[in-house]
């Protein structure tokens, strides 16, 4: 593991004497201790002191120790209190359900429940697809993980992955109106994880795994997708396969290039490098070439159309690299070759550094810092979801990724992922390829198409 990737934030409240210099023998003794500084804030300015927050990024626990054994040897400075504002935002979750409706008097609640919610209850009884309209099922979505994939961490179990799970929820929400529910499973096992998630599918409009390893991450994703009733997808693979070919076709604008003339080889292929791999071969109609750590991963590339390789043709043959390998620091600079494509995903520590990668000589280079799925996850659901899809199919996806590429400024690789507008854009060419490839329940009318928000949820008001 590389520790120049590595990178904690920590906030110092020091109270500082007004004595001429205070600040800046501060300040240098932070750098001297090997940290760099951050935002500084102004929290008390009193006659004799004044109190700042200083937010200092280190390397390490070690270093941070350093930092504060240089402040201490400073007679003018005073040390209030060391915070870690990451731990202090995760105090409590950072989701909680909440009503949408009051039921705060004695008539509200007895629409909300008894006896008023019988009513609700016998019509769904009596006609099941009213349950789109008169509950939250429509768009609610399960987001479930076993935690044995949690992001560059691996395997660490599904409460430590809680985090994550939280905060994929609150982004739904937050992007495009679609409440997103964590589910933790106490199990590793594809029978029992297929059987549980197919038990849960009656409260959910969709199933959106997560952080489940492979290879067991394909069975069980293709086996719910058969044996469910509601959409389904593997953000780790249909996830980054969007937004990869999104990137993927914005840095051939900028290099003046066309993908399909471009051979494209994979570094790694666990379930976001063969999820890439097919995806490509669809689009292009050209093969990847690809490598892994392990003879099934190669074989399994193979059945779906790439070409087995080795990591040393890859980087003597392909125009494009893409790599999700997990290993940081695979890819030496000396196996660059000069104007090379490369897309190092592996987080959080990449294959090669973008910087190093164009001094290399690398055209364009980049990391899964900026590919990040969250462009496109948040508005593949809510499209899905607005036109009831049976399933998410690559017409659906394709439109994605063109919107992402579309919703993209000039000499940008991918648009910000916390543009509504972007989210907007997605969600509307999902919905138009669900109806147009016949995935779609809802047709949906022009006015939904030309509503500028996503505040509104399809309760048949947009319906043809």
């Amino acid at each position: 593991m590389n520790d120049t990737h590595y990178r904690i934030v920590r906030t110092l409240r020091c109270k500082n004497l007004n004595v001429p210099g205070t600040l800046g023998l501060l300040t240098t003794a932070i750098g001297r201790a090997g940290a760099e500084i951050g935002n500084i804030e102004t929290i008390h300015l009193g006659h004799h002191y004044t109190i700042r927050d200083i937010e200092i990024i280190v390397q390490s626990e070690d270093y941070l120790a350093q930092i504060i054994e240089e402040i201490l040897k400073l007679h003018e400075v005073t040390v209030l209190q060391v915070r870690d504002d990451v731990l202090e935002l995760h105090k409590g979750g950072k989701i909680k359900m909440v009503n949408t409706v009051p039921a705060d008097s004695q008539e509200s609640l007895s629409k909300v429940y008894t006896p008023g919610v019988a009513e609700v209850c016998r019509l769904i009884l009596e006609e099941p697809d009213w349950k789109d309209t008169y509950t939250s099922i429509a768009h609610s979505v399960a987001i479930i993980t076993d935690g044995t994939a949690v992001l560059g961490l691996g395997d660490i179990g599904p409460v430590a992955g809680m985090p994550v799970m939280e905060g994929k929820a609150a982004l739904l929400y937050q992007l495009v109106g679609v409440s997103g529910i964590p589910i933790l499973l106490a199990t590793t096992d594809p029978d029992e994880i297929v059987a549980t998630v197919k038990n849960i599918a009656p409260s959910f409009g969709g199933i959106h795994l997560e952080d489940i390893a492979s290879p067991r991450c394909f069975t069980i994703l293709e086996r719910l997708q058969n044996e469910l009733e509601v959409p389904v997808m593997h953000d780790d693979q249909q996830g980054t396969a969007v937004v990869t070919l999104a990137a993927l076709l914005n840095a051939c604008k900028h290099a003046e290039v066309a993908l399909e003339d471009l051979t494209i080889g994979l570094i790694g292929l666990g379930a976001a490098g063969l999820a890439v791999g097919k995806y490509l071969l669809r689009y292009t109609g050209k093969p990847t070439l690809g490598t892994a750590r392990t003879e099934t991963s190669a074989r399994r590339h193979a059945e779906h159309g790439g070409i087995p390789s080795s990591i040393n043709e890859i980087m003597e043959t392909a125009d494009v690299i893409i790599a999700t390998s997990g290993q940081s620091g695979l890819i030496e600079p000396s196996m660059v070759r000069k104007g090379q494509i490369i897309f190092a995903l592996s987080n959080p520590y990449p294959e090669i550094t973008p910087e190093l990668a164009i001094s290399a000589g690398a055209a364009l280079a980049t990391d899964g810092k900026t590919v990040n799925n969250l462009v496109g996850y948040p508005g593949i659901w809510r499209g899905t979801l607005d036109t009831k899809a049976r399933e998410i199919n690559f017409e659906m996806y394709r439109a994605a990724s063109l919107a992402i590429t579309d919703a993209t400024s000039e000499g940008e690789l991918l648009p910000s992922p916390i543009e509504q507008k972007v989210h907007l854009a997605v969600a509307h060419a999902v919905a138009r390829a669900a109806m147009t490839s016949g995935a779609a329940q809802r047709q949906l009318d022009d006015d939904y198409f030309e509503d500028t928000s996503l505040e509104t949820l399809p309760d048949g008001t947009y319906g043809i």
